[in-house]
């Protein structure tokens, strides 16, 4: 199974765990999962951490390597994914949610949250 993470739950994967749920870290955990961030939320943490958010106070090219060394695979972001946010419904505002849905749907992938306004699209989204 190819799980795309949300930033904030990438962020707990690999600089809090504890804040993780226990789903999420079974999800995670699994097997036969492969875990996958995008270059969006590289991105995300690059500007909220330059605007002085302390949940994202993480070195973005540290947070990467860390996730490259650990096994995670990077999905970049194309231009099928920047046309595919045109097809998703105006529930959520946020710009890198709605990329990391978009790359999830275009890709197969299932998009793990933490996030219930972007649990509430249909298709692979799961609330963990």
């Amino acid at each position: 199974m190819n799980y795309l993470v949300d930033t904030h739950l990438l962020l707990w994967a690999t600089i809090v765990p504890k804040k993780l749920s226990k789903s999420a870290r079974q999800r995670l955990d699994d097997a036969g999962a492969q875990p996958w961030f995008s270059a969006a939320s590289i991105w995300e943490t690059a500007i909220k951490r330059a605007l002085g958010r302390a949940d994202f106070d993480v070195e973005p090219r540290r947070l990467r390597r860390a996730l490259l060394d650990n096994g995670w695979s990077e999905l970049a972001i194309s231009s099928e994914h920047a046309a595919a946010v045109n097809e998703l419904p105006a529930l959520h505002k946020d710009p890198f949610d709605r990329m990391l849905l978009a790359q999830a749907r275009t890709e197969g992938f299932t998009l793990l949250t933490s996030d219930k306004l972007v649990a509430q699209y249909k298709g692979a989204v799961e609330k963990v």
